[in-house]
C-alpha cells in the first residue's frame, strides 16, 4: 500500500469515526434531555392540562348528583310511598334537559324499581347481569362511585354513571341517584389529547381497570395491573397522591415513559403514557440527517484531499523526472526508462538504441550572447527534438550541452531518427547559429546504460568536426 493510500485512508477513517462519534454523542445527550424533559415537564403538564379538562367536564355531573342526593323533593316522595310516577317522571327529565345528561335516574332500596326521565324502566334483581352494579355499590358502602356500564335506558350505549347513596335522617338507605353522561363526551376529550400531544390519555380506577380510553375495547375490560409492562409498576401508580408522578417501563422492546395524577372527585387515576421511541423520532431523524450531510462532506473533503495530493504528486513526479530549463527527462526518469527498454529487449527480444546529441562550441556562445541565450537554445533545440521523435522514445539531457534520445529500433532506425531531428532543427530559425554531433549504439545482451551512452560517445567524438550539423 502507498504511502498516498495510507493518508487517504487514514483521512478518511478519521473523518468517519470524528462525525460518528459526535452524532452519537450528540444524540445520546439528547436522548438523556428528552427523556428528562418528558418525566418532569412535558407529560406532568400534558397531564395537568387534561386534568382540567377531565375534572372540569365530570364536576357538574357529580355536583348534580350530590344534590339529587340531598334533594328535599325526592327523599319526601320517596318516603310518602312512591306514588306519583308522573312527579318523579317530570323531576328527572327536567334535571336531564337543564344539564344536556344522557340519562338521570334513580332506584328504589324499597321497591327496586328503576325509575328514569321517561317513567319507570324496570324492577332491579340481583340475577340480573345489568344490575350487579347496585348490589355492588351498595356493599361498598360509599357515599358516590363512577361506574363504566351500558345504559339500558339509551339502547345499551356506553355511559360513565355517577352514583349517589340517598338517605333519610337517620342514615337509612332509600336509594341510589344520578346521572348517566355519554363516553363519547371524555373519549373525544381524551382523543383530541392525544392527538394533540401525540400521547396516550386513558382513565383507570382504583383498581387499575381501565374506564375511560379512546378505544373501547379496552374499557371495563384491560387491568394495567395484568397487562404488559406497565404491571410493573401499576401497583405504585395506584397510590392516591395530591401530586403528579412519573414511572418508566419497558415492554415489546419499547422503553415508555409515564405520567399520573389522581383525581380524588372521580376516585380514577389519569394516565398519560409516550413512548420514548416516538419522542426520539425527531431526534432520530436528526441523527440521520447529521450521519448523512457528515458521510457527503466526508467524501467530498476526501475527494478534494486526493485531487490535491494528485496534482502536487504529480508536480513532484514531474520535478523529480524532469529536467527544470528544458522539460526534458532528467538521468532519474532516464534511469527508469532504460530498465524498462532492456527488460522488453531480453524478454521479447525487440532492439533499442541511444542517441547522443552533442552542441558543437556551445560555451562559445554562452561567452558571446550569455548564458540566458544559451539557455533559449537548449529549451529550443529540446522542444523541436521533443515534436519529432515517437511517443515511446524519450528524450532526456544527459549534460549541459548534451541531450540522448531512447528509442525502439536498431541503429539503422536510430540513424533515420536523427537526420529527422537534424532536419527540423535546420528548418527553424534562429538569431544564434548552433552546430550539433550526434552518435548512435545498438543495445547488446547484457549492456547498461553507461555502456550503451559509452559506444555512442565513442561514435560521436570519432565523427566529430566530420559529420556534425550546422544550423
Amino acid at each position: 500500500m502507498s504511502v498516498k493510500t495510507k493518508l487517504i485512508t487514514a483521512l478518511t477513517m478519521i473523518l468517519l469515526f470524528a462525525f460518528m462519534a459526535t452524532s452519537l454523542i450528540n444524540y445520546t445527550f439528547t436522548r438523556s434531555s428528552i427523556r428528562e424533559e418528558l418525566l418532569n415537564s412535558s407529560l406532568p403538564l400534558t397531564g395537568k392540562n387534561i386534568y382540567s379538562e377531565v375534572h372540569s367536564d365530570m364536576l357538574r355531573p357529580i355536583l348534580v348528583s350530590t344534590s339529587m342526593a340531598n334533594d328535599a323533593f325526592l327523599k319526601n316522595w320517596i318516603q310518602n310511598g312512591e306514588q306519583d310516577l308522573g312527579a318523579i317522571k317530570s323531576y328527572l327529565a327536567d334535571l336531564r334537559e337543564k344539564y344536556g345528561f344522557l340519562t338521570t335516574f334513580f332506584v328504589s332500596a324499597k321497591t327496586d324499581c328503576y325509575y328514569y326521565q321517561d317513567g319507570l324502566l324496570k324492577k332491579i334483581g340481583p340475577r340480573d347481569p345489568h344490575d350487579v352494579w347496585y348490589y355492588a355499590f351498595v356493599r361498598k358502602n360509599v357515599e358516590f362511585a363512577l361506574d363504566v356500564d351500558t345504559n339500558q335506558a339509551e339502547k345499551n350505549k356506553l355511559t360513565i354513571f355517577v352514583n349517589f347513596r340517598v338517605e333519610d335522617e337517620n342514615g337509612r338507605l332509600l336509594g341510589v341517584a344520578g346521572v348517566g353522561i355519554n363516553i363519547d363526551r371524555v373519549t373525544n376529550l381524551l382523543e383530541r389529547a392525544s392527538e394533540q400531544y401525540h400521547r396516550e390519555v386513558y382513565l383507570v380506577d382504583q383498581d387499575g381497570l381501565v374506564q375511560v380510553h379512546r378505544n373501547k375495547s379496552r374499557i371495563e375490560r384491560y387491568y394495567i395491573t395484568k397487562a404488559g409492562g406497565i404491571r410493573d409498576v401499576a401497583q405504585a401508580i395506584l397510590v392516591p397522591r395530591d401530586d403528579s408522578r412519573s414511572f418508566q417501563y419497558d415492554w415489546d422492546g419499547e422503553h415508555y415513559l409515564v405520567s399520573t395524577r389522581y383525581i380524588p372527585e372521580l376516585k380514577w387515576f389519569l394516565v398519560v403514557e409516550q413512548s420514548e421511541s416516538s419522542a426520539l423520532a425527531s431526534a432520530r431523524d436528526n441523527l440521520a440527517r447529521t450521519i448523512i450531510i457528515g458521510l457527503i462532506a466526508s467524501i467530498l473533503i476526501i475527494v478534494l484531499c486526493s485531487l490535491t495530493i494528485n496534482h502536487y504528486q504529480g508536480r513532484l513526479e514531474k520535478l523529480i523526472k524532469t529536467d527544470p530549463l528544458t522539460g526534458a527527462a532528467n538521468r532519474r526518469a532516464l534511469d527508469e526508462a532504460f530498465e524498462q527498454f532492456s527488460y522488453k529487449a531480453s524478454r521479447y527480444d525487440t532492439p533499442f538504441s541511444v542517441v547522443i546529441i552533442d552542441m558543437n562550441k556551445f560555451k562559445a556562445i554562452n561567452d558571446k550572447h550569455g548564458h540566458l541565450a544559451g539557455d533559449d537554445v537548449l529549451k529550443d533545440v529540446a522542444a523541436t527534438t521533443r515534436r519529432i521523435i515517437r511517443p515511446t522514445d524519450l528524450l532526456a539531457r544527459w549534460g549541459g550541452d548534451e541531450f540522448l534520445i531512447l528509442m525502439d529500433g536498431g541503429t539503422e532506425k536510430a540513424g533515420i531518427l536523427a537526420e529527422r531531428v537534424a532536419n527540423a532543427l535546420a528548418d527553424d530559425k534562429r538569431d544564434i547559429p548552433v552546430s550539433f554531433s550526434y552518435g548512435m549504439a545498438g543495445y547488446e545482451e547484457g549492456d547498461t546504460l553507461e555502456s550503451m551512452t559509452h559506444r555512442a560517445d565513442r561514435a560521436m567524438y570519432k565523427t566529430k568536426g566530420r559529420d556534425c550539423r550546422d544550423l
